[in-house]
């Protein structure tokens, strides 16, 4: 009964694990306000390993987040996705315009890099029209931020908490929130306090306080231009981190509207008379001889004279040929009967070479140490009779003792 038990409880969870995973999440979205949704890793890690959950261990495995739109490779233009680390969670942000309303479905592939398990799940983004409008905007930026660590909820109720205290209004809502590397700004380095900074837009029905009025001055500019920085309410951070740049901070006012551009005037549609049509005079002929001897006739002339060239050193300057026709007949002359004299002499000296005794070195039986020869009745050939019959070292006594 026990096993049967704990099968009808996995098979239970599988099915409802299945039943979550094939159900969509919900959410709405309003056109001119902040959107953020955060991918936790701890919800997923329940998908991968639901035994694991249910008996109490849960493992804290590296996920990887890949978000497009459904039947598109990339997410709508109005949303952004950012992950830093595997170990971290994901967040989808952005602020929807006009143009954005309607349903847009959101594929979120995971990837566990542990045990590589994949998961899919679908969020539905319900775009709204406008809710409430926002006249009054303001932009600021926060240098010792990432994006990642501004977009959870707390953080961003830390950043409205000051900007209340300044703005002066209880009344404010989020516009956006953009990192600065979006903005063009550079990649920072990796070190400790170095930051690359995000942009947060924030609005109200309320105007503006005399401490952000303060930022349209002509004084904030100078004071910018020297490296100061706004001092009183405007310096107002709970948190360090959540301190503004006011240098770089404006104010975006669209409580008035812009004029329209003005609509061109409507003419009569009928040409107005001015003369015959004139056209202009087409351009002369170009003469293109000149080009053409300078490109193909002039480096034929000198390949063809520096082929000339290497045919009279190949054929007509050869060296035998040049040494023969500069010898005279007398010189000839001389040349045969010098080479004729050579040879007689070499021939009368190997006729002469028997007259002299034979070197006893050369012999075939010679003794190098007692110099006597062979015995006359061995034969003369020494092909047959080793060269030393009895070799005895010199100096040794050979008589007995």
């Amino acid at each position: 009964m026990a096993g049967r038990d704990y099968w009808a409880l996995a098979l239970t969870v599988c099915v409802g694990s299945l039943l979550v995973a094939q159900a969509d999440i919900i959410k709405y979205a309003s056109v001119g306000q902040l959107f953020v949704h955060e991918l936790k890793r701890e919800v997923f890690q329940s998908e991968f390993e639901p035994f694991l959950k249910h008996y109490g261990k849960v493992y804290n495995d590296p996920m990887v987040f890949k978000c497009n739109k459904q039947q598109f490779p990339d997410l709508p233009r109005w949303l952004r996705f950012t992950q830093r680390h595997p170990y971290d969670d994901g967040f989808l942000y952005g602020t929807p315009l006009q143009e954005n309303l309607g349903k847009n479905i959101i594929e979120i592939f995971v990837t566990n890099k542990r045990s590589y398990e994949t998961f899919k799940e679908r969020l539905v983004i319900n775009v709204g029209p406008v809710v409430k409008s926002i006249p009054y905007q303001a932009e600021f930026f926060i240098e010792k931020r990432d994006i990642e660590k501004v977009l959870p909820a707390d953080v961003q109720e830390e950043i409205k908490q000051d900007v209340k205290l300044i703005w002066n209004t209880d009344n404010l809502h989020f516009v956006n929130i953009t990192s600065a590397l979006d903005r063009g700004g550079r990649v920072p380095l990796p070190l400790a306090g170095h930051n690359e900074g995000v942009y947060v837009k924030l609005g109200s029905e309320e105007p503006y306080s005399k401490c952000l009025l303060r930022l349209q001055t002509m004084e904030h500019q100078r004071e910018c231009k020297a490296g100061g920085k706004i001092i009183g309410d405007c310096s107002v951070c709970n948190n360090p981190v959540n301190c503004v740049t006011w240098c770089r901070s404006t104010l975006i006012d669209i409580s008035r509207p812009v004029p329209p551009a003005p609509v061109p005037t409507v003419g009569s549609g009928i040409l107005e008379m001015g003369g015959e049509f004139d056209p202009p005079v087409s351009p002369p002929g170009k003469n293109y001889i000149p080009d053409y001897i300078v490109t193909i006739i002039i480096p034929l002339v000198f390949a063809i004279i520096l082929c000339l060239i290497l045919a009279y050193v190949m054929c007509c300057r050869r060296e035998g040929v040049q040494k023969r026709d500069a010898m005279t007949p007398e010189l000839q002359l001389y040349h045969h009967h010098t080479i004729h004299g050579n040879s007689n002499e070499l021939r009368s000296m190997a006729q002469g070479r028997g007259s002299f005794p034979q070197p006893l070195s050369t012999l075939p039986m010679f003794n190098a140490r007692t110099g006597e020869r062979a015995p006359p009745d061995y034969p003369s050939d020494s092909v047959h009779i080793p060269l030393i019959m009895a070799q005895q070292e010199p100096n040794v006594d050979t008589l007995p003792r």
